[in-house]
């Protein structure tokens, strides 16, 4: 919750006002408030082929119109206008954060802005030339066959968005060229990726910004060591591609200079899939498909960047959650797609989300005074029903929800689809109206329990509902509202970071991790090391050891 004693006086103002609305609505259920016909048309937003339904919001029209006051004194508008001009609004690394460049289609007035366009939209090019080289096979493996599989090597953000969009977009792949994604450090991962695959007809993509994130350095060495095993001193070299900015350390590892795609520092790795980072997903749907991606995501920068925030979808929903967590004392957020291809959405969200603004020190280098993002989970529907929905339901946290729904799936069973929609449209109903002692009771007696039965049972199913969601809603997923989708989250979290004074461009908690790992690294590989570390430590240390 938000530390009275700690803020600034215009904020603590509407901190209170907040609070008198959360002490106010306490009595209300979202049932109540929807007894109000205009209710569901007033809360309700649409952009770039996106519809947000908000009515199920634990919240009324007086305090989203004190949000939206909020909006106007904070940092929000900064924060807007750094993401589209040359401000480093990534303060502690002193960098711009300019990833709405990357799906630009305009030059922009600025000279500086305008250099840093030509060279994304240079890179764009690049990308097109690959992809068109690839799917007509003018790019062969050694043996000259051409390539049939793209492995893609990266972590994170150099995984998670090239993999998501991949799979969204199963619909629109073209070609014959399947896409495969190593991530993880596990050999497994490696080994079980590469076994169905032929060496002569595979391409690598290794995406790292630094080119020294380990991970991704360990992965392109074994499947170097993959290809060179396999061709027996043929030249290899045509099936490395870098994406990167530090191209001589990409050289070095044997990549030639004309196979890397350049990336920049203003470019972060969670915010990457738009730049070269997005290669494996041009050459899965083609170019095409590709700048439509990019278009949605135009589309939605400028929703974001033109409209009021009471009209503004992202602004809206980065208020909704600053609502949940710090007045409604929610600090945990679902995400439920009912589309089969989204399954990776939650993961892909979650460390946008958490990898931004789980912070507690703000830009200044203060505790923050309030609770930063809240924990961000999910799974698909309908699977999701069948596991932790029943937390949702009758959980003791309350849980706020997003629930995704395509309406349409061209191509596919009309009547099954129509069933994948009417469970998710009733988990949004079910977790709003609940179910109470009364109506558990007579629903056990209409199934032919005794009185005394149904009142011992009855208790069990009760549903206490008033549970907070929304449904975002398109007419199908396409390459363009999956662009939009991806781009309304990307705001939605950088408007979450303004409202708490914290940075979502950089992501120092990782560090310490990484750093310690060379150590223990280099004690796991000789056992006569000794470290100056704490016992568990050691007896982990001690435990692989033996295990040798």
């Amino acid at each position: 919750m938000i530390t009275e004693s700690q803020t600034p006086s215009d904020e603590r103002s509407f901190h209170q006002r907040l609070q008198g609305h959360a002490k106010h609505l306490q009595g209300s259920t979202v049932n109540d408030l929807l007894e109000d016909a205009e209710r569901a048309a007033d809360f309700c937003l649409e952009a770039v082929g996106l519809h947000l339904d908000f009515s199920k919001q634990l919240i009324d029209p007086q305090t989203l119109q004190t949000l939206i006051e909020l909006a106007q004194h904070s940092k929000m508008t900064a924060m807007r206008d750094g993401l589209f001009s040359d401000t480093p609004i990534n303060s502690t690394e002193q960098r711009s954060a300019l990833h709405t460049l990357l799906r630009a289609s305009r030059t922009p007035d600025s000279d500086t802005l305008s250099d840093k366009y030509k060279l994304a939209q240079k890179s764009l090019n690049k990308i097109s030339a690959f992809v068109d080289a690839i799917n007509a096979g003018t790019i062969t493996g050694y043996s000259g066959k051409a390539i049939t599989d793209v492995v893609n090597i990266g972590i994170g953000g150099s995984d998670l968005g090239p993999r998501l969009a991949c799979g969204a977009l199963s619909a629109y792949r073209i070609g014959v060229v399947n896409s495969h994604f190593i991530a993880n450090i596990d050999p497994v991962n490696v080994s079980e990726t590469l076994a169905p695959l032929k060496p002569e007809s595979t391409l690598f993509i290794v995406c790292s910004k630094s080119f020294v994130s380990a991970e991704t350095l360990k992965n392109a060495e074994l499947g170097l060591q993959w290809l060179q095993s396999a061709a027996s001193g043929a030249d290899i070299s045509k099936q490395l591609i870098a994406v990167t900015a530090n191209a001589d350390a990409a050289v070095k590892f044997g990549v030639n200079a004309d196979h890397i795609v350049p990336i920049w520092d203003w470019v972060g790795g969670r915010y990457s899939l738009w730049s070269g980072v997005g290669l494996s997903i041009a050459i899965a749907i083609g170019m095409k498909n590709f700048r439509a991606l990019l278009k949605g995501a135009e589309s939605m920068d400028q929703h974001f960047h033109d409209v009021p925030w009471h009209q503004n979808m992202p602004a809206i929903m980065a208020l909704l959650e600053h609502w949940s967590v710090n007045y409604l004392g929610c600090q945990a957020h679902a995400v439920i797609p009912y589309a089969q291809t989204l399954h990776l959405l939650p993961a892909y969200l979650q460390q946008l989300s958490m990898e931004s603004n789980g912070k507690s020190v703000d830009i200044d280098g203060n505790q923050v005074n309030s609770l930063t993002a809240p924990i961000l989970w999910g799974d698909i529907g309908t699977n999701g029903q069948h596991s932790f929905h029943q937390l949702l339901h009758q959980g003791t946290i309350t849980c706020p929800v997003d629930f995704i729904l395509p309406l349409s799936n061209p191509g596919q069973n009309v009547d099954q689809q129509a069933h994948l929609v009417a469970n998710c449209i009733a988990q949004s109903q079910a977790l709003m109206l609940g179910r109470d002692l009364q109506s558990a009771t007579r629903s056990l007696l209409d199934r032919g329990m005794t009185k005394q039965q149904a009142e011992q049972l009855a208790p069990h199913l009760v549903i206490p509902g008033n549970r907070p969601n929304s449904t975002i809603t398109m007419k199908q997923l396409t390459p363009e509202t999956l662009g939009a989708l991806l781009a309304l989250y990307e705001h939605k979290t950088a408007c979450c970071a303004a409202l708490w004074n914290v940075n979502p461009f950089d992501q120092w908690g990782v560090e310490l991790g990484k750093e310690l790992s060379v150590d223990i690294l280099a004690a796991l590989e000789d056992d006569a090391l000794q470290l100056d570390v704490d016992s568990s430590t050691q007896k982990l240390i001690d435990a692989f050891r033996k295990s040798k």
